[in-house]
């Protein structure tokens, strides 16, 4: 499991670790059940905090990601994927109705906003 941190980005590293984390497990590259790295491991292999893990652990927990079971470590939640990426869609939705929001109030056209996002979009899924 690769995770990247950029110390330039404006998102916590935290929430940098849990989104990746996140990331892997509904493109499947993390299946239901698998081992994660203990939080030490982690913070160790990634040059952060014990505490900066454990909150990106507790996060995914909390979200219904990943579970933790005494005495063994944290897994990969099993059996609801296809509900979590559901409701990752959701998240993604509300996003882009944002988005179309603002660019309704700029006066941004349709074909604007559609070659804005084709800008911004990974071009990893066409």
């Amino acid at each position: 499991m690769d995770i990247i941190l950029s110390n330039s980005s404006d998102k916590p590293i935290y929430e940098q670790i849990a989104s990746q984390i996140r990331a892997h497990i509904l493109a499947g590259t993390l299946v239901s059940g698998e081992k994660l790295p203990s939080i030490r491991a982690l913070a160790n292999g990634l040059g952060v905090s014990v505490i900066t893990t454990k909150r990106a652990y507790s996060d995914l927990e909390e979200a219904g990601f990943i579970e933790t079971v005494q005495g063994k470590g944290c897994f990969v939640a099993a059996g609801n994927q296809g509900l979590l990426r559901e409701e990752e869609l959701r998240r993604m939705e509300a996003l882009l109705a944002q988005a179309a929001a603002l660019a309704e109030t700029l006066g941004v056209t349709r074909a604007d906003l559609h070659k804005a996002l084709d800008l911004v979009a990974p071009e990893t899924h066409e």
